[in-house]
């Protein structure tokens, strides 16, 4: 399989600075109908870097499945958004964020998109979880020390303040963050070695396996999350080589043997009960 990751390292920060160098609307709506399997070729796949844990596995199985080559690079989704509205070119793109998604469709750079799935976040803890960390108002107690890195590439340390402020807990929070960083895995790595007591990651990082097996999770209520960064779609790009190769791969990523790669990365998929509400909460929908 021709696959070249460029995000699956822990120092994906670096890469993402590199970085920067029929239509099926109507079934957005809902989910894509099973397409008819795609036999052999090449398939150009760009995503966020932040789904290439499901993504490696997912192109994997794919070309077991049906011989289609997957060239995959998952990267800063923003900066990947700004290439293809300018002359890069792929056959699928999977974004963050419902608006890159609408804006591509907008610029008449994509043909359409359906819902692929969403993030949702906790509170990661050592192992044992020995400061005791039950919920969001434990974070600002005296002496807990909270991981965090408010200068993640966005969505990443605003999300956490956005989830914080709609808790009416970041002042407090914010003053018990012991050695803020700007990269979410590097800082997440201090929770792991019992450096800080806690931190409010997505879910997906905890199902890193070199992370994961250090750490405890503490479930954040749903109303708390920001809305903004939940949502990731794909989509058919205007310059696809072989149309019918890439909505039958659409097909197959955003249905449910493709969503079983991503709830075990720790998403929702789009194609389980609870992202089909999700969809419909947040309007996950190709309206152009």
């Amino acid at each position: 399989m021709s696959i070249h990751d460029k995000s699956a390292s822990p120092e994906r920060r670096n890469f993402l600075r590199a970085a920067t160098a029929g239509l099926i609307g109507a079934a957005a709506t809902a989910f894509p109908q099973p397409a008819p399997a795609a036999t052999g070729g090449e398939l150009r796949v760009w995503s966020c870097g932040g789904l290439a844990e499901a993504m490696n596995p997912a192109h994997t199985a794919y070309q077991e499945k049906t011989g289609v080559s997957v060239a995959y690079t998952g990267a800063f989704a923003a900066v990947l958004g700004k290439s293809l509205m300018a002359n890069s070119r792929t056959d699928v793109f999977a974004g963050r964020v419902l608006a890159l998604a609408k804006s591509l469709r907008k610029a008449g750079r994509m043909k359409y998109f359906v819902p692929l799935c969403f993030t949702s976040y906790l509170i990661a803890v050592p192992k044992g979880n020995p400061a005791g960390i039950r919920a969001i108002e434990d974070l600002a107690r005296p002496g807990v020390r909270v991981a965090m890195a408010p200068e993640a590439s966005p969505p990443g340390g605003d999300a956490i303040k956005g989830l914080l402020k709609a808790a009416g807990m970041l002042e407090a929070v914010m003053a018990n963050v012991v050695n803020p960083g700007s990269c979410v895995q590097l800082s997440v790595k201090a929770v792991c070695a019992g450096e800080a007591d806690a931190m409010i990651v997505e879910r997906r990082i905890t199902r890193i396996p070199h992370l994961g097996k250090d750490l405890d999770i503490v479930e954040i209520p749903e109303k708390y999350y920001p809305a903004g960064p939940l949502t990731f779609t794909v989509g058919l790009m205007e310059e696809a080589r072989h149309v019918p190769t890439a909505e039958a791969y659409i097909a197959w990523i955003s249905g449910e043997e493709g969503g079983a790669f991503f709830e075990r990365a720790g998403f929702i998929p789009a194609s389980s009960p609870k992202g089909r509400e999700l969809t419909e909460k947040l309007g996950v929908r190709d309206d152009a």
